[in-house]
């Protein structure tokens, strides 16, 4: 097992995030699901990650988390475009907590 491997098993939540976040990976409906639960869990839980971020950053964070809600409230399948702007609002939703 490389050493990329060795983390990834240890880290299944890490794993996932990077799987979704890849460009590679098709984006469904869970996943997204699974993101938006996961960005809601950290602030929630007042993660130490976010202390860090400046607060024009962190409200960036949360234009990204509320447009990703949007989107995937609007839309039931997503054209390969469409898709691409989701995944890169989880970016933007995500940023400082991986």
């Amino acid at each position: 097992m490389t050493s990329e491997s060795n983390l990834h098993a240890s880290h299944p939540t890490s794993a996932r995030i990077d799987r979704i976040l890849s460009p590679d990976h098709p984006l469904c409906r869970e996943d997204v699901i699974w993101m938006l639960e996961y960005i809601k869990k950290k602030v929630a839980d007042e993660d130490p990650a976010l202390r860090s971020l400046s607060q024009p950053r962190l409200l960036r964070n949360f234009h990204y988390f509320a447009e990703a809600s949007m989107l995937l409230i609007r839309r039931k399948h997503y054209s390969d475009q469409e898709a691409s702007r989701l995944r890169q609002c989880l970016i933007e939703a995500s940023y400082g907590l991986k």
